[in-house]
């Protein structure tokens, strides 16, 4: 099988896990990887690691162009060679890619116009505000718009990268990759960036984080604003109030997220079946998981399953 042709693209200021793991990933598939730059030579990541980059290619020599992000993207953004070239290589070029912040180089080339796009979602509001023509769409962990290729940050672009590899050489092989790198986390795109249960944050108080406590360990018991509020011993609307305040969610926001969580690694790590998985999380029927998963992760729990079971 001839290799296919992969450039990732640097610049001073780039960040290193952008380029580092998409780049195994390729490479493990046997793919011809090569770093470039708009100024060959060493460029410096914002980690202070430094890598040997070669210059610009011609476009017509590549199949897959993949953009790193970093903190120097925006000087970046102002190198009219390296925008000239990325202009071309979307026309010649097979795919064009790019992870967490890169996605602001294809913007400012004009190859996200009109076209869904994702970057790391703490920079999605900017994105979006920069260039109108963009339909940015905070959740995913990438997007393929075509053959122009948006990821969210860091770990995002070796999901996008597997992707990839599956669309070029196949499931089985993107999926033993994925196992090599222990990547037992193959999201697919259409997944949001991050876990739900990382919006939710530590309470000061005692009495709360022993409710959020004794919430992990009794997903299916009652776990009503009133239950909860007599376990931490405070009246309803205090409890409510005090819980927001210290969680940054209200109870039964949270409770929600908590089971949607617990059922996650029940898909993940046993074979019950979703009814009883359900049951246990306190959803009661497995319509009711299903409704809930696809509203919080953006996937069905069977779907789930078939990528993430360990």
């Amino acid at each position: 099988m001839t290799p296919h042709r992969v450039v990732l693209v640097v610049f001073p200021g780039f960040q290193q896990l952008d380029l580092t793991g998409p780049h195994e990933v390729f490479s493990q598939a046997g793919h011809t990887v090569r770093t470039v730059a708009a100024d060959p030579g060493p460029v410096s990541a914002s980690s202070g690691l430094t890598v040997l980059a070669s210059a610009l290619p011609d476009p017509g020599d590549v199949e897959t162009v993949l953009v790193v992000g970093g903190p120097g993207v925006r000087d970046a953004e102002r190198d009219e060679r390296l925008m000239a070239w990325l202009v071309e290589a979307a026309a010649r070029a097979g795919r064009v890619a790019s992870v967490c912040t890169g996605a602001f180089l294809l913007a400012r080339a004009g190859l996200l116009d009109g076209r869904r796009a994702v970057t790391h979602w703490a920079s999605c509001a900017a994105l979006a505000r920069e260039y109108p023509l963009v339909t940015v769409t905070p959740d995913p962990v990438f997007v393929a718009d075509g053959p122009v290729w948006t990821s969210a940050g860091v770990t995002a672009g070796m999901d996008m990268a597997l992707a990839m590899v599956e669309e070029d050489r196949g499931v089985a092989e993107a999926r033993d990759i994925a196992r090599n790198l222990v990547m037992f986390l193959q999201r697919p795109g259409g997944q949001r960036q991050f876990s739900t249960q990382l919006a939710a944050q530590r309470p000061e108080r005692e009495p709360l984080r022993r409710v959020q406590d004794w919430i992990a360990d009794h997903l299916g018991a009652d776990l009503t604003v009133p239950a909860l509020a007599a376990r931490a011993g405070m009246s309803e609307r205090h409890f409510t109030r005090a819980f927001r305040a210290g969680t940054g969610a209200t109870p039964a926001a949270y409770v929600e997220t908590a089971r949607v969580e617990a059922a996650r690694n029940l898909l993940e790590t046993t074979g019950a079946t979703v009814d009883s998985i359900a049951r246990s999380c306190g959803f009661g029927a497995a319509e009711t998981l299903h409704r809930r998963f696809r509203h919080h992760l953006g996937v069905t729990p069977g779907a789930y399953r078939a990528r993430f079971t360990r």
